[in-house]
C-alpha cells in the first residue's frame, strides 16, 4: 500500500524539534506522565479509606494530581502540533479533535479537583467522596480519549513511520546458518 499524500502529512511532524523526529513522536511519551499520576493518585483515593492514617495518602493524590496536570500541559503542547500534522476534513483530524477536546476537558477538571481538595484539605481526613467520584470520571474520561488518541496512532498511522520504514525491523540482522551436505 502507498500512502496518499494527506496520509504522509500526518506522519511528518510540523517541527521536528519541538514534536519529535519522523516515526518518534514526543506526544505518546509525554503522556505516560499524566496517566500514571492521575492512575495513581485514584489509588491513593481509594486507599485512603482503607487506612486508619489516611492524610498522608490524600495528600499524596493532592501532588499526584498537581503532577498530572503539569505533564497534562506538556503533552498538550506536542500534541498541538500533531494534530496540526493532520489534513482538516479528514476522518482523523475530526477524532484528532475530539481527542484534544476530552483531554482539555480532562485537565480542566482534574485541575478543579486539585483546586478543591486544596481549599478543602484536612491533614487528618481521607478525600472526601466527591473528590473521590470526579477522579474517577475523570480517568474513565481519560480512557476514552487514549483510545481516540490509540486510534489515531495504531489505525491511521498519525506520526508512525510508513511501512517501508516499519520493515527494516524486520530484516534478519544475522545470516541463517549454512547447511552441510
Amino acid at each position: 500500500m502507498t500512502d496518499s499524500p494527506s496520509h504522509e502529512q500526518a506522519k511528518r511532524p510540523v517541527s521536528a524539534a519541538l514534536a519529535g523526529p519522523y516515526g518518534h513522536p514526543f506526544h505518546p511519551m509525554l503522556v505516560t506522565v499524566p496517566i500514571g499520576a492521575w492512575v495513581g493518585s485514584l489509588v491513593f483515593d481509594i486507599a485512603s479509606h482503607l487506612v486508619g492514617d489516611p492524610g498522608f495518602l490524600a495528600r499524596g493524590a493532592m501532588w499526584l494530581i498537581a503532577l498530572g496536570v503539569i505533564g497534562a500541559l506538556a503533552a498538550a503542547l506536542v500534541g498541538f502540533l500533531d494534530l496540526f500534522a493532520i489534513p482538516p476534513g479528514t476522518r482523523a483530524f475530526r477524532i484528532g479533535l475530539v481527542h484534544m477536546t476530552l483531554n482539555l476537558l480532562v485537565t480542566a477538571a482534574y485541575t478543579a479537583n486539585l483546586l478543591w481538595r486544596h481549599a478543602d484539605y484536612r491533614p487528618d481526613a481521607g478525600v472526601a467522596g466527591g473528590m473521590l467520584a470526579l477522579n474517577a470520571v475523570s480517568l474513565a474520561a481519560l480512557g476514552v480519549s487514549g483510545h481516540l488518541g490509540g486510534k489515531l496512532a495504531y489505525r491511521y498511522g498519525v506520526r508512525v513511520a510508513d511501512e517501508i520504514t516499519q520493515a527494516e525491523g524486520f530484516v534478519p540482522t544475522h545470516r541463517p546458518p549454512r547447511s552441510t551436505s
